[in-house]
């Protein structure tokens, strides 16, 4: 079992940044998929982000187009800490943003990550 927590969620206004942590704990193995995923108020949740690290090969890559070329994934395996570092944010950047991890490295389907954080607020004013 691996155990997730986020921080880095606040308020910020458009245009702004903010970086999103993700502390991964327990059974954390070396070869494993990590990813970001938001869901805004009636929407359903959405994949950001993903990286995978299969023996030290680590493949980070955003997967939400409209996010593409402002949000940027990074693992730390040292840490084990997954990062989403959001830049220009706009206000339809506003959702509940949740850390997710794969322990066997599949990173497929969504289905594949059975370990969720909590989720950290996110929130971007006009």
């Amino acid at each position: 079992q691996v155990q997730l927590q986020e921080s880095g969620g606040g308020s910020v206004q458009s245009g702004g940044s903010l970086r999103l942590s993700c502390v991964a704990s327990g059974n954390t193995s070396s070869s494993y998929c990590m990813g970001w995923f938001r869901q805004a108020p009636g929407r359903e949740r959405e994949e950001v982000a993903r990286v995978s690290d299969f023996a030290g090969r680590l493949r980070p890559r955003v997967t939400l187009d409209s996010v593409k070329g402002r949000f940027t994934i990074s693992l730390d395996n040292a840490k084990n800490t997954l990062y989403l570092q959001m830049s220009s944010l706009e206000p339809q950047d506003t959702a509940m943003y949740y850390c997710a991890a794969d322990p066997q490295g599949r990173c497929g389907v969504i289905e594949d990550f059975g370990s969720w954080g909590q989720g950290t607020q996110v929130t971007v004013s006009s």
